[in-house]
């Protein structure tokens, strides 16, 4: 380390404003490295700062995490959510408090954690769909990209404030780091990870800090490290398409980097862009950070485009051009969000019976077994299938056949719990997947419904009509057994033939630990 880099990280870390950890997140992280960290352990240390432990509890109860029951005490909130996601909303509550008892002159706190926020958010969503990382911990580590640029503004402001003055929202990060070097003699990613460093920050924080403005100076082997750099990377890109005011340099960067390091394909890039507004502001929300209301991105790139084109107009046209554009796209914005809403409906909805269709119940079972790894609970499916069905359509026409189909779905959805999902698996046949149910709940709710069906008068209008079905059920827990969607499809399918063999409008449980045939009719 240089001579002047060592004086200006000196200053630094002997400025009586150099923030520290709150007790408690220290000594979470510091218990949350070990390999033998229970449970009660962490829920007692959290317990301890109330106001960390409301504000755990207020994120674990939103729309975030979408937990079918209510969360009433850390110890459950640990439990369901983890121990890797609570010390990741530990760090963000704690990070985000820093400076707030501080005055700044050039330096916009709130602007700060606002950009953070995006690159957090960003972060998460590329771990999501990279599906490599844990997408919690990333969003701590797209938080904390920048904390060099804090320390700057809260332990050297004089010398930061002269810096600011030359930096512009557009200015390439190349020449950020190199004003840096000039003004302050040392740059926020080498001070951000120092301090890191002295808050005793897991490895992956520390090397994204480190080396987000440049992954492939990375010098170590460690594939998290690299992965989360590459992450962070491309997550402060997504950051300058909002705050630049030439977005759609960093848009095209964003493209090519995202293929480049990562391999995403450009259904998954447009994905995390066109969901990415909605994500932020509910992040926002959660963490009580006030944000500007920001605009979509292909609005932005559309708008900078369009600037572009006008450059050759004269000041008065290009201003008449630019009014009657914007004017336009906003029209275009929200007839495009009508019609992205109504297709986003229909596409996850059966055309007859208006419950979700099959594409969204391989969706839906896909994220409920990933939830279920996650809080070590029990995931339970029902396969329904309507008795002679084929015959009775036969006989009484299809118009009557499709009657029977709708009410039929209604009568099952008063027999099923809110958070339950009910979903057309094909013709007469009906999934129903219940989260958080074992098995002895599964045959519950299914007797429920076969008797339902059963004891219904399908009339409509002129006649009649008794209807029963058969339902195979099957329940894993996929936390302890290893299980794909496709598994438990087959198990549920299985009891399903065995209920309709066995004399029908019953139910058959499929068991893993029966020894004759894994079946069990109850």
């Amino acid at each position: 380390m240089s001579t002047p880099l060592n004086k200006a990280l000196n200053a630094i870390l002997s400025s009586a404003s150099l923030p520290t950890l709150p007790a408690v997140a220290a000594k979470v992280l510091e218990v949350t490295s070990q390999d033998d960290i229970s449970f009660p352990d962490l829920t007692t240390l959290i317990a301890q700062d109330m106001a960390l432990s409301a504000r755990i509890l207020k994120v674990a109860n939103s729309a975030l995490y979408c937990f079918p029951q209510k969360i009433g005490s850390i110890s459950q909130a640990v439990s369901l959510l983890g121990i890797n996601a609570v010390r990741s909303l530990v760090l963000s509550f704690t990070f985000l408090s820093m400076g707030e008892a501080q005055s700044h002159d050039r330096f916009d706190l709130n602007q700060f954690w606002e950009r953070s926020l995006v690159g957090a958010t960003a972060a998460r969503l590329l771990a999501e769909q990279t599906g490599r990382m844990d997408p919690e911990e990333m969003f701590t580590i797209g938080l904390l990209q920048d904390i060099g640029c804090l320390i700057f503004a809260l332990t050297i402001p004089r010398r930061y404030d002269r810096l600011t003055q030359h930096l512009t929202a557009g200015s390439a990060e190349v020449c950020e780091l190199s004003l840096e070097e000039e003004y302050i003699g040392l740059t926020h990613t080498i001070s951000g990870a120092e301090i890191g460093r002295l808050w005793a920050l897991p490895s992956p924080i520390l090397a994204a800090i480190r080396y987000h403005h440049d992954p492939l100076a990375y010098p170590g082997t460690d594939p998290k490290e690299d992965l989360a750099i590459k992450i962070t990377h491309l997550s402060a890109l997504v950051t300058r398409i909002f705050f630049s005011v030439h977005p759609e340099r960093f848009h095209r960067q964003f493209v090519d980097h995202a293929h480049r390091l990562l391999g995403l394909e450009d259904v998954k890039i447009k994905t995390i862009l066109k969901i990415i507004n909605r994500e932020i502001e509910k992040s926002a929300r959660f963490f009580g950070v006030n944000i500007t209301s920001l605009r979509p991105v292909a609005e932005i790139i559309q708008e900078a485009n369009i600037r572009l084109s006008l450059l050759h107009l004269s000041y008065e046209a290009m201003h008449r051009e630019l009014t009657q554009a914007k004017t336009a796209l906003e029209q275009i914005r929200r007839q495009l969000t009508e019609r992205n809403r109504l297709l986003e409906k229909l596409a996850n909805l059966d055309g007859l019976t208006e419950i979700s269709n099959h594409r969204f119940f391989h969706h839906s079972l896909h994220s409920e077994i990933n939830r279920a790894i996650r809080n070590h609970a029990p995931l339970s499916l029902l396969l329904a299938d309507i008795d002679h069905f084929k015959k009775f359509n036969d006989v009484n026409g299809h118009q009557i056949g499709d009657f029977i189909l709708k009410e039929l779905c209604q009568v099952a959805q008063t027999a099923i719990r809110e958070y339950d999902l009910m979903a057309r698996y094909g013709g007469e046949e009906f999934a129903f997947i219940l989260p958080e149910t074992d098995a002895e709940g599964a045959v519950t709710v299914a007797r429920k419904l076969c008797n339902a069906i059963a004891d219904h008068d399908f009339f409509n209008g002129e006649r009649h009509f008794r209807v029963t079905v058969s339902i195979g059920a099957a329940t894993v827990r996929p936390a302890e057994t290893a299980c794909s969607k496709n598994d438990l499809i087959g198990m549920a399918d299985t009891a399903l033939y065995a209920a309709k063999k066995l004399g029908r409008n019953q139910v058959i449980h499929h068991s893993v630990q029966t020894k004759t045939g894994g079946l069990r009719r109850t």
